[in-house]
């Protein structure tokens, strides 16, 4: 597998694609009970995840347009993604639980930091 470019990063959609094709199939939605992946309705705590790359979106004259996206791995073997709002229209929920996780990464390549944090 190769590394991603800063072209394959360069826009949340863009990002998304790369991740499907390495095997993140999975959507997840954060609620009250934990992670909830949309595909099984099984939900996760924190302890269950981890976060194994995270990518953060700055809209150009607009923060509302700001995102993050996390790429997700639980222990049951189930890869997807969970995206949300960066800064002040961020989802509360998603804020809350990710405090709980413990296991956060960041896979900063040389080819990458140009878009990511």
């Amino acid at each position: 597998m190769r590394n991603a470019t800063t072209e394959d990063m360069k826009s949340l959609t863009l990002c998304l694609n790369k991740l499907l094709s390495e095997g993140f199939e999975e959507d997840f939605k954060a609620t009250d009970e934990g992670l909830q992946s949309l595909k099984t309705n099984k939900t996760y705590t924190p302890e269950q995840i981890q976060v194994v790359n995270f990518y953060r979106f700055e809209g150009a004259s607009d923060p509302a347009d700001n995102s993050i996206l996390y790429a997700v791995e639980t222990t049951d073997g189930a890869k997807g993604t969970l995206a949300d709002a960066f800064g002040p229209y961020a989802d509360e929920k998603v804020d809350k639980f990710m405090k709980d996780v413990e296991e956060i990464y960041k896979k900063n390549t040389a080819t990458e930091k140009a878009e990511l944090l």
